[in-house]
């Protein structure tokens, strides 16, 4: 026979268990709170390849990633991850550079425009903007350039890419190249 005391010790580790489990699509860190690999790397001609071919195995952070409220720095990450994910695919796709020296350069041009509105949309905030937010011009990249969670651009094995919305405002520009 089981008692009452002991039924409802079990129905509390249960509760336990389900609360801190990792359930939907939502990955999150020790603090609880969700897995934005920040900053991206600078596209180089070592990581072109994988940028461009492995676009759809690298994480996008649709807005049901995100808590309901709060993780706004995360959510401003995630917007600029999928921005430049999207900008990259324009890149890598023929539609705006056909040459591969173009497309590097595209692809650089897409990582500094969209870090750039990473910052704008930093300082549009009332929160302590992304540390490198403050530097201007080229310490700007070299920070954002610094400490990469995945420099290679390698995709997250058995992850497909979700569908995101369109990212438009890229102006890719030939003669910078």
């Amino acid at each position: 026979m089981i008692s009452n005391r002991g039924l409802a010790g079990f129905w509390i580790i249960a509760l336990l268990t389900l609360h801190s489990a990792n359930v939907g699509e939502s990955q999150r860190n020790a603090l609880n709170e969700p897995d934005v690999p920040f900053p991206p790397a600078c596209p180089t001609a070592q990581n072109l390849a994988a940028i461009c071919q492995n676009g759809q195995g690298r994480p996008r952070y649709p807005d049901s990633f995100f808590p309901a409220s709060g993780a706004s720095h995360f959510r401003r990450r995630g917007k600029a991850i999928n921005r430049l994910e999207w900008w990259y695919s324009l890149c890598c796709s023929g539609q705006v550079a056909q040459q591969n020296t173009q497309i590097l350069c595209c692809a650089q041009q897409a990582w500094k425009q969209a870090l750039s509105q990473f910052c704008v949309d930093e300082y549009g905030t009332m929160t302590v903007p992304y540390e490198c937010c403050a530097d201007r011009g080229e310490a700007r990249w070299a920070c954002f350039d610094s400490e990469l969670p995945n420099p290679n651009y390698y995709p997250t094995p058995g992850y497909t890419a979700p569908q995101v919305p369109e990212e438009p405002g890229f102006t890719f520009n030939a003669d910078a190249c």
